[in-house]
Order: structure tokens, then C-alpha cells, then sequence
């Protein structure tokens, strides 16, 4: 495989570093403060056509690869910024655009891509099912023309900066199913529409990522908006997640290679005891090992792309370059800290801001304990540990 970028990559590599000279760090560091979405950037990315490169041009959109779209991610990440406000426009459309009807289709994806439409939520995580998503206990029952849902959602992110969103309930109780991820449907469902029948309950937590606890009551979706067969949804989310994996990873390697970058250049020139702190080998060595772990976790997210866009499903390659990538922009996160010392808590420099971040994308979306036990049970056959 040549994972060399094309002439067109590298161009848009820089169109997108382009866009983002518009947003420098201090944007980004007071949104992070003022714990505000960055609607500006999102508008921005909007405008540029970048939240619909993955939708097909008869749709409206770019037509273009995963790794395209994971360009773009890296990049926004590379330059102090985060894709994470506005990424979930790019993927959560897939389901649709693989599971939904022609109709479906036709309706949602031309607006989607003109961003008249937003689709940034979707709801799957519940309070006592976490990971386990065939234990949700949310309900969808057919009522005529409509099913009427109730429940509880965990961790939705961007509700209030969305029109549409991903709904995943039972349909069939799981104690009536063969096997335990059957009975479960995934439905669209418009907000404008729900009325009171949804509350949300913010959750604030260490990033400025707009996510919330949903209460469901009564919520009444038309039997069209049911994406794909009645009790298949399970699958349906499985087959997008390799793709999340791999764009979420090309945003954490965003995030690794600028504390590496910061970390080089403020080693290079802070001087301590009459000598650069950079030719110390305590702090040399760990920012060098954080650049070359990144280098080899692009390349797993590379090979994951490559794999995605020539129609397999590459579980094992997706999660690896999640966990690696997550791992090595860690060690990027400690050494940059560690290099500025105290400036590093300082809100000027948004060490602590990418910090946390790094952090965060340990356990999220996926823990990398569960990457592990997927990769021993999936990639070497061993036996499941739960």
C-alpha cells in the first residue's frame, strides 16, 4: 500500500490549514474557557463544503474518500483546533446513505450536504447499558402509522446544534430476540418536531464537547422514519463505526502531532541553567518517542482507510489506529507538559486545553480496553472476557 498523499490531498491539506488560520489558537482557547461552541468554525467548515466530502456528488456533496475526510480532521487538529464539534456532520449521515430507503435518500442527503439540514446527534449510549448496547432499554412500539418511543440516552452529543438525529431503540425486548443484538432499529428523528416530548439535561464535562443526557416520553416517529429493516440497527451502527474510528483517530493525531510541535519549538528555545532545555535527553527523548508513535499509528489509519474504501470492513486495523493513536498523542499530551512545566497549566499557551483532550480520547468513543479485548477475541481468536 502507498500512503503517499496525491497532488489533490496535499491541496486540500492546505486549503483546510487555509480555513483554519481564521480560527488561531486564542479562538480556540476562549471557547475552550467560556465552555462556548465554536458555531463560527462550524459555519465556516460548513460553507467550505468540508462537512459534506463524504457525501456522494448526486447528493450534492464531494464524492470523496475516507481518507480525504480524514485529512481534513488531522489538519483542524494539527493547527490548535478540534473537529469534534462539528465531525459527526461528516460520518452520522452514512447510516442513511447505506441503510435508508431511495425516499430517504432523495429527502435528507441533498440538504444535509448544503447544511440546511444538521445531523450531528445520534443517540446510543444509555445510563446502565454503557458500551453493552444490547442491554439499551429504550422502546419503539408500532402504534398505526407511528411508533412511540420511551427512554433514556446518555452522552448525545451536539442536541442543541442539531436538526435531525440518530435514534437507536428496542423494538423487541431483549429476553424475546435469538440473539441478544437483534431486535434493536435505528431511527431518524426530526427535533423541530419533538416538542417536549425530549429533555435534555446538559452534562458539562473537562472539554468543551456539547454532550447531554436525553428523557424521552411518548416521543411519536412516522413508520418512514424508520432507517432500513425493523430490528437490524445493531448492524447498521456496526458497519459505520469503522469509519468513526478511523476519522476520530486522524483528529487524536491532529492533536499529538501539535504538542509535539509546541513541545520541539518551546524546548528549542527555553533555556534553563544556561543551556536548552530541548538538549536534555529527559526532555528530548519522550517528545522524540511521542513523534514516532504517532508516525505509526497514521500509518495504521492509513492502511484502515485504504481497507474501508475498497469495501471491507476493517474492524481490527479501525480500532488499532483508535487505540494508537489515542496512546501516542498521551505521551505527546505529557511530554508538552512536562517541557513547558508550569506554563503548561496556563490557559495563553492551551497546553492544558489539548491535555484534556488527549486525555478524553483514551475512553472515548471507544475505551481502549474494549480495542484490546476486540483485537484478542477478533484478531487472535482467544476467548472473550465478558
Amino acid at each position: 500500500m502507498d500512503f503517499s498523499l496525491t497532488d489533490d490531498q496535499l491541496y486540500l491539506r492546505k486549503a483546510v490549514r487555509e480555513l483554519c488560520s481564521d480560527f488561531p489558537e486564542e479562538y480556540w482557547n476562549k471557547a475552550d474557557q467560556d465552555r462556548r461552541y465554536p458555531q463560527e468554525f462550524v459555519d465556516a467548515m460548513t460553507k467550505a463544503g468540508y462537512l459534506s466530502i463524504l457525501i456522494p456528488e448526486e447528493y450534492g456533496g464531494g464524492g470523496a474518500s475516507l481518507t480525504d475526510a480524514a485529512i481534513i480532521l488531522e489538519e483542524i487538529n494539527r493547527n490548535g483546533g478540534s473537529g469534534l464539534p462539528a465531525h459527526a456532520q461528516m460520518y452520522t449521515m452514512g447510516t442513511i446513505l447505506r441503510h435508508g430507503s431511495a425516499e430517504q435518500k432523495a429527502r435528507y442527503l441533498p440538504e444535509i450536504a448544503t447544511g440546511k439540514l444538521r445531523l450531528q446527534s445520534f443517540a446510543i449510549t444509555e445510563p446502565d447499558a454503557g458500551s453493552d448496547t444490547s442491554r439499551i432499554t429504550t422502546r419503539a412500539v408500532r402504534d398505526g402509522d407511528h411508533y412511540v418511543i420511551n427512554g433514556a440516552k446518555m452522552w448525545t452529543s451536539r442536541v442543541h446544534q442539531t436538526d435531525l438525529m440518530l435514534l437507536l431503540t428496542r423494538t423487541t425486548p431483549r429476553d424475546q430476540v435469538e440473539r441478544k443484538t437483534d431486535g434493536i432499529s435505528t431511527f431518524l428523528v426530526d427535533l423541530r418536531e419533538a416538542g417536549d416530548t425530549i429533555e435534555v439535561q446538559p452534562i458539562k464535562t473537562m472539554v468543551p464537547h456539547e454532550t447531554n443526557a436525553l428523557f424521552i416520553n411518548d416521543l411519536r416517529v412516522p413508520v418512514e422514519n424508520l432507517i432500513g429493516e425493523e430490528g437490524k440497527g445493531f448492524r447498521y451502527i456496526l458497519s459505520g463505526m469503522n469509519a468513526e474510528r478511523v476519522l476520530v483517530s486522524s483528529e487524536v493525531l491532529g492533536d499529538g502531532y501539535w504538542l509535539v510541535k509546541k513541545a520541539a519549538e518551546y524546548a528549542s528555545t527555553r533555556e534553563v541553567f544556561g543551556r536548552l532545555i530541548g538538549s536534555n535527553q529527559a526532555i528530548q527523548f519522550p517528545i522524540a518517542q511521542a513523534y514516532a508513535q504517532l508516525e505509526a499509528a497514521s500509518l495504521m489509519r492509513y492502511k484502515a482507510a485504504a481497507l474501508f474504501e475498497a469495501g471491507e470492513q476493517p474492524g481490527l486495523e479501525a480500532n488499532a489506529a483508535k487505540m494508537l493513536a489515542s496512546q501516542a498523542a498521551w505521551d505527546a499530551a505529557n511530554a508538552a507538559m512536562t517541557t513547558y512545566g508550569g506554563y503548561g497549566v496556563a490557559d495563553e499557551y492551551g497546553i492544558h486545553r489539548k491535555f484534556r483532550e488527549a486525555r478524553f480520547q483514551l475512553i472515548a468513543p471507544i475505551s481502549n480496553n474494549l480495542v484490546l479485548s476486540y483485537i484478542g477475541v477478533h484478531g487472535l481468536g482467544m476467548p472473550r472476557s465478558y
